[in-house]
Formats: structure tokens, sequence, C-alpha cells
């Protein structure tokens, strides 16, 4: 497969198998419910724009409301824990309408919120309560309970009604291939600042690439954000020039993950769109060529088919990626 396929391929939420890292800092194996806690949420309206939440039955949190939301299961797909959660915590049936936003503490936890839509069932009610909620309820925007159990999820709620009225990226779902750690794969795209649009000059744009012209992929790193993975692997290959530059990851393209085989195939991965740019202009700095790689397992890329450089700009200029939460 071409570069150019494989880019395209994941601006569309497509995924490929992960076959390398390139960049491998010491990690933990993730091991589902033992040193990882990968979790689902739902934001699901119905047909008043109402929004379902649930009462928590935990000692902790008792009484309070929260959108339905809980971690997965050994051997269970993403999918399958959200409509898990849902049918145990609110008591009806749902389907993924798309990935909403990703949320996260680090690679040993994220959670991957959902919009999604009743399919079936009813409403949980006080005399189905039980170890899972003490029921759930639809609720206006407007009029949500005051005792929520964290306001983490207005955001969440906040996204999904504002993806109803105009999605700003394509629906998206996770894709099945199998990955045994927690990594992502970089969409690393270095954007030239010196062109000039009054005189007909396009922007042009890198991609970083591996030896074996691949798109990197970097292991994520433990106790650190997710953004802070692009930012080590900068650090790492152009070390000189690191602090001259500004890492900013755009979000996400495509989720990859394959629970299967629990313990083996616990890891989840990330396309990642980031962008590369100088942070002020230097006189002894040319802007419109990224930063030489300093490290002979990586070079650049210029991208010159029309078509997919537009793409990708547009992604970038638009923000139209799932985006990421460090909470």
């Amino acid at each position: 497969m071409s570069l150019e396929d494989t880019v395209e391929m994941l601006l569309k939420g497509e995924g490929l198998e992960v076959t390398e890292l390139h960049f491998a800092p010491e990690q933990k194996k993730p091991v589902t419910r033992k040193n990882t806690c990968f979790a689902v949420c739902a934001v699901i309206f119905n047909s008043k724009n109402e929004v379902l939440m649930i009462q928590e039955p935990k000692a902790v949190c008792l009484g309070s409301w929260y959108l339905p939301a809980g971690r997965m299961e050994d051997g269970e797909s993403i999918e399958e824990a959200l409509k898990r959660e849902v049918k145990e915590e609110a008591g009806i049936d749902c389907q993924p309408i798309t990935l909403l936003q990703i949320q996260e503490k680090g690679p040993s936890w994220i959670r991957f919120a959902f919009l999604a839509e009743k399919t079936g069932g009813s409403l949980k009610t006080p005399e189905e309560a039980n170890a899972d909620s003490l029921q759930s309820q639809w609720y206006d925007r407007e009029s949500l309970p005051k005792n929520i159990r964290k306001r983490d999820i207005l955001t969440l709620i906040d996204a999904g009604i504002r993806y109803r009225q105009s999605p700003w990226f394509s629906e998206l779902q996770p894709v099945d291939f199998t990955c045994d750690v927690v990594c992502q794969r970089l969409l690393l795209v270095f954007t030239s600042s010196d062109a000039n649009p009054e005189n007909g000059e396009e922007e042009r744009i890198w991609l970083l690439l591996s030896k074996d012209s691949q798109l990197p992929v970097a292991a994520s790193i433990e106790a650190q954000t997710l953004a802070f993975t692009a930012k080590k692997l900068v650090k790492y290959c152009m070390p000189s020039t690191y602090e001259q530059l500004s890492v900013n990851t755009c979000g996400i393209l495509g989720v990859q993950h394959n629970g299967r085989a629990p313990g083996q195939t616990d890891g989840v991965c990330l396309n990642t769109l980031v962008q590369l740019e100088y942070k002020e202009e230097e006189e002894e700095i040319s802007l419109g060529s990224p930063p030489k790689p300093e490290n002979a397992g990586f070079r650049w890329h210029e991208v010159t088919n029309q078509s997919l450089r537009t793409e990708i700009l547009q992604k970038i200029q638009e923000g139209s990626v799932l985006p990421v939460q460090s909470i």
C-alpha cells in the first residue's frame, strides 16, 4: 500500500495493523482492570432533546446523577462495553452513532465517549434499582439535576448537542485491529509559515516518516497525557530545535482496539493528527522547510498530491477530528 493510500485511509477513520513501534519508551503492558482502565460513556438524547441520566447507587456518590458509564470488561470490544453499560445502568438498548470525545489521564486511563441512540428497552425504574444504578431518567440540558456526580460530563452533553446540530467531523467508530500496547500512529504534519497567499503561494506540508517510509507509531508515555507522546517523539527526533517548535495534537483520526485475548491484546492504537510549527520567526531559521531530523530512523516527506494536501490542511484548520480532553 502506498503512503498516499495509507494517509487517505486514516483520514477516513479507518485502521491499519500495528506491526512495529518506531518509538518505544518503557511502558507496562496494559491489562484491562489491573493496570489499565478503559471506560465508556454514553450521551443519548430522546426526541425532546433530553439527555439520558442514571442515578448512582454507590455509597460514595449515593443518589447523585451521571451519564451511563463504566469500565470495560475482559474480552470486550469498546462498542460491546458501551451497549452493556447502557443496558445495565439505564435499562435501554442503544446503538452508537459516533465516538464523540476521548477523555484521558494518560495511557492507563482512557474513556471513550459516544453519541448514541436508543433502539429499544425502557427506562429503569426505582423498583428495579440494583448495584448498577437506582433508576434512569431523561433531563433537559437546562434542568439537569443539581447533584451531578462529576461535572466532567457537562462538556460531553454540550458536545453531543453541538454534534447533533452541526457535526464537525464525520461519524467515527472504533475499528477492529489487535494491539498489545497503548500507542499512537502519528500523522505528524509540518506546515510552512512563509507562504504568501496574496502572491498565489500555497502552504507546503511535510509528513514525518520512519526510515521504512511508514507513519511513525509511538508507545504512549506512562504517567503523561496522550498529547505528550508526540512531543516526546519530536524531542527525540529533533533535540536541538525542539525548544523552537510548537507541537500541537489536533485530535484523533481513528481508534483501533481488539481485546479478544485478555492480557495479550488489551492495547489500543490512536491514529492521531499532530501539527508541527516554529513558535516564532527567527532570522536564522527557514520557516519554509521542516527542521532536519537528527535521528537516522526518521525523515520528512513533502506531500505533493494536491487533493491529499488540501484534505490534511482542512482537517487541521477546521479541527474536523475527534477531540481529546485531558481530565
